[in-house]
């Protein structure tokens, strides 16, 4: 028997006689006409420029997500169309989630140092967000001693929702083999869902052996995200995504209470789910392109830091992404390095307190720059800190 608790928040009530009848005759491909049909692209009244009849599909145009399921099971991902969600953002997909699984005042666990934007849409949703640290001694890890004893403890109860990001941002960290099934013999234990956020996976950059996507994932009540905005290197095509896995059970449950979230906020439009299928195909181009952009970069940068003679900056190993961590004197204050970078160079940065990194002496840099544009950045870096060093 799943015992999954999900929010409150969601009606789920018994629907009313009217409602009963008219799925019974969709279920059985009977069209009924309505008298109060009030959709306008049904009646011949939609603007030339936006021609198509509109149909409200909670999960996302059926096409769309049939090109969606092919592509993810064209790089080995069994998923079926009914566990895709097709929306906004994989921000709108937090959002989304959140509601499913906590009433206000629970919480999700969260890693650090990470982007604040997860702490950011949890407070929107009058839910806590309580952090656990990656830790790092020559590559970073997750202290799975320290999530049992958060869901174990007195707090515990409230938490819903576990959040990997695989990799992380700004660490390039993966979720190694072994974490992963403590994790989700953790969350299974503990009745909490994984939220996992799969954005950056195909950026591989200095990885471990035996990484794997979470998506799929049957061990646990798991919602993988990912979306264009990573995978096509492009934030501004607004397009994510949600696959649902785990037990049997707990994905009939989750899914019936996410078809009410999505219906509440409506499908994605259907002039950007038209545009799904064709940037799709070009999704594996523009992948590798940015893959091979980064990896250049980061070659570069283990060059340009070896033969810098002061050594005294130095990069993070990143497994993955497309940002990474630079180690600085610690006797350096970060505000004061970024400001000097500000003052002396015109270029500005993220140090590592954004990330909630413990300790002072980090400044996160991009791997994206054009080949030139990196190593000027890189060099001001070096040429900052020697400076101040001096």
């Amino acid at each position: 028997m799943e015992t999954m608790r999900f929010s409150s928040r969601v009606d789920i009530s018994e629907p009313n006689p009217i409602a009963k009848a008219e799925a019974e005759a969709k279920t059985s491909g009977i069209t009924l006409g309505k008298l109060n049909d009030s959709n306008p692209t049904k009646h011949a009244l939609a603007p030339e420029l936006l021609p198509d009849i509109y149909g409200a599909e909670p999960h996302g145009q059926r096409y769309a997500r049939e090109a969606l399921a092919a592509f993810l099971q064209g790089r080995g991902n069994d998923v079926a169309v009914e566990d895709l969600y097709i929306l906004s953002s994989t921000s709108e997909a937090y959002s989304w989630l959140i509601k499913l699984l906590c009433d206000a005042g629970d919480a999700v666990l969260a890693p650090k140092p990470g982007y604040p934007l997860i702490e950011s849409i949890a407070r929107l949703e009058c839910v806590d967000m309580i952090e656990y640290q990656q830790r790092f001694d020559g590559s970073w890890y997750i202290d799975v001693a320290e999530l049992r004893e958060a869901l174990e403890s007195e707090e515990g109860e409230c938490i819903r929702a576990l959040v990997l990001i695989n990799p992380n941002n700004p660490t390039g960290s993966y979720v190694k083999p072994s974490e992963r099934e403590a994790i989700v013999r953790l969350c299974h234990d503990h009745e909490v869902a994984i939220i996992a956020d799969e954005v950056f996976y195909d950026y591989d950059l200095e990885p471990f052996d035996g990484n794997a996507r979470l998506a799929g994932e049957k061990g646990a009540l798991t919602f993988a995200l990912d979306g264009f905005s990573k995978t096509l290197a492009a934030p501004h095509a607004k397009v994510g995504w949600i696959q649902v896995s785990g037990p049997a059970g707990e994905v009939e449950e989750a899914r019936r209470r996410l078809d009410v979230i999505a219906d509440d906020y409506l499908p994605m439009s259907e002039i950007i789910a038209k545009q799904i299928p064709l940037m799709l195909q070009e999704a594996p181009a523009q992948t590798t392109r940015v893959k091979n952009r980064v990896q250049a970069n980061l070659t570069a940068l283990h060059a340009m830091l070896n033969a810098d003679k002061n050594g005294m900056v130095s990069v993070l190993r990143a497994e993955g992404g497309w940002n990474v961590l630079l180690r600085v004197p610690s006797v350096l204050d970060e505000n004061e390095l970024v400001l000097a970078m500000i003052e002396r160079h015109g270029i500005s940065g993220q140090p590592g307190y954004f990330f909630d990194m413990t300790s002072n002496g980090y400044l996160a840099i991009s791997l994206l720059p054009e080949s030139d544009e990196f190593r000027h950045n890189v060099q001001v870096v070096l040429d900052t800190v020697n400076t101040m060093i001096a």
